[in-house]
């Protein structure tokens, strides 16, 4: 029960010393209806944070710029003597495209507002570590470097995919116990997101079932997807929300899993014969093609990530990307630093602050920091 409710917070990063004291002043209101949020930490001398949230459940509130906990997220860089600039983006769900215009017209608003700062750095935990580092591949001219933390990393086809291969799978070993994708896809069914309140007794039901049904078969299938038992439930949970709200914003399932011959379980005959199958019924670049992964970079980016992340293992946060930025031949703009942190985001503040004065040392110094553990 602990371990899951952590999981839910990990949803929000929380810094628990206050950081109000660093605040000096904060700007908050809208740019062409959506609301962005600005903290200026004391004796801010030019320097700025642009910062990109991770996903939000559709309907969930509040908003990054009406929570309080925001301005103990940006600790680590408002003790740095940066300002920071976030905007809320124009959707909530899967809002990468979004998150990059918008976090780019908030960096022009900044800028016309309050002059060009001397040292800007994009940053973004989870999904908005998938927007940092689109900004630095289509915007980096605007930036001295990047610091993705547990980033929606993978081209964003091929990670909303393994969601989908998750259920597939599910579905045909455990029938009954998670939505079925063919519900899941149907546009006529459109839920309400789940409230706070409520989350916790679906995943914990979920549980019981999934142990009730088969524990050694279930355990066999959470090693298959890089998870830990325990975080089977809340994976699915996580993944039904996501998968439902890109059915409505693609107009229909943009996956394909047809042709698709699953292997790495402990029965591959058994899985290809009971997964459930369904064919697309929509481009998939409708929705995943605006600022698809290139991995061409031209500034530093040092990626951080945890060991073990329930929401974006390794391969999809790191492994993927790293290749793209390999095949790219760009090597020299990107380390990878890594924590032995056991779930989604989870960094301590002064994990977070080394991965960011390892970046902005690179920076004024060029040379390039190791690749490696930050403890």
């Amino acid at each position: 029960m602990k371990k899951i409710t952590l999981m839910l917070l990990a949803l929000s990063f929380y810094y628990w010393m206050p950081a109000q004291t660093l605040i000096a002043k904060t700007d908050s209101g809208s740019i062409n209806g959506v609301a962005y949020k600005m903290l200026f930490p004391q004796n801010w001398k030019g320097k700025l944070i642009m910062y990109a949230h991770g996903y939000e459940f559709m309907g969930l509130q509040p908003r990054q710029s009406a929570d309080p906990r925001f301005n103990e997220n940006m600790k680590p860089f408002l003790e740095r003597g940066f300002a920071v600039a976030a905007s809320d983006y124009a959707i909530q769900g899967f809002a990468l495209p979004q998150g990059v215009d918008d976090t780019e017209a908030l960096r022009i608003y900044f800028y016309s507002k309050y002059g060009t700062p001397d040292s800007v750095f994009m940053v973004g935990h989870s999904m908005g570590g998938g927007i940092t580092l689109a900004t630095i591949e289509n915007f980096g001219n605007n930036y001295h470097g990047g610091l993705p933390l547990c980033p929606f990393s993978s081209r964003p086809y091929l990670q909303c995919r393994k969601e989908f291969d998750i259920y597939a799978t599910f579905n045909g070993l455990f029938p009954g116990i998670a939505a079925s994708l063919t519900d899941i896809f149907d546009l006529t069914k459109v839920k309400p997101a789940t409230p706070r309140s409520e989350m916790m007794p679906k995943i914990m039901a979920m549980r019981k079932a999934i142990i009730d049904k088969d524990s050694l078969l279930a355990v066999a299938f959470a090693q298959r997807y890089d998870l830990k038992l325990d975080d089977l439930p809340f994976s699915l949970f996580f993944n039904e929300n996501v998968l439902r709200d890109i059915a409505q914003k693609a107009g229909g399932n943009p996956f394909d899993n047809t042709n698709t011959l699953y292997s790495g379980f402990p029965d591959n005959w058994q899985v290809n014969q009971k997964a459930e199958r369904l064919a697309a019924t929509t481009n998939p670049t409708t929705l995943f093609g605006k600022y698809d992964r290139t991995g061409l970079i031209n500034k530093p980016v040092v990626l951080l990530h945890t060991i073990y992340d329930q929401l974006i293992p390794a391969t999809y946060g790191v492994v993927n990307f790293e290749n793209m930025v390999h095949h790219q031949n760009k090597d020299v703009f990107l380390t990878v630093k890594y924590t032995n942190g056991q779930g989604h985001c989870q960094f301590t503040p002064k994990q977070t602050g080394d991965a960011f004065d390892a970046l902005r040392n690179w920076v004024t110094s060029g040379n390039k920091p190791a690749a490696g553990i930050i403890q």
